[in-house]
């Protein structure tokens, strides 16, 4: 059974390239612009793993990502951050949240990104 990968990312350009690189690599990959979009497609898809960008409209990725983490079917759900936000100037709760990895999009080339996906998700 492939992985499920679930992309929140407001930035469609990005979005749409993670998207096909994992679908190419035989993930099954959803969605979302937003936060709120990603908390309901997530509860139904119930990835492995989220790609969340930090800033986007209407609810921000830290508080999506402290919303899944207040249920219990979010808890086990593996995130990677995948933001232009440098960790110093990121929310202080990403602490607490369970975050496997945080890269900055502009340090990090797709292929890159992709090599930290596959170790996340053995």
């Amino acid at each position: 059974m492939p992985h499920k990968i679930a992309i929140v990312e407001d930035d469609r350009s990005i979005a749409d390239m993670y998207a096909f690189k994992l679908g190419h690599s035989g993930f099954l990959v959803q969605v979302a612009r937003n936060g709120v979009e990603g908390l309901e497609m997530i509860k139904a898809f119930r990835p492995d793993l989220i790609l969340l960008d930090l800033k986007m409209p209407i609810m921000p990725g830290d508080e999506m990502l402290e919303q899944l983490r207040s249920h219990e079917w979010g808890t086990e759900i593996k995130v990677i951050i995948l933001t232009n936000i440098s960790k110093d100037e990121a929310p202080h709760k990403l602490r607490f949240l369970n975050v496997e990895r945080y890269i900055v999009k502009a340090h990090y080339t797709p292929s890159q990104v992709m090599a930290v996906i596959k170790e996340v998700l053995p």
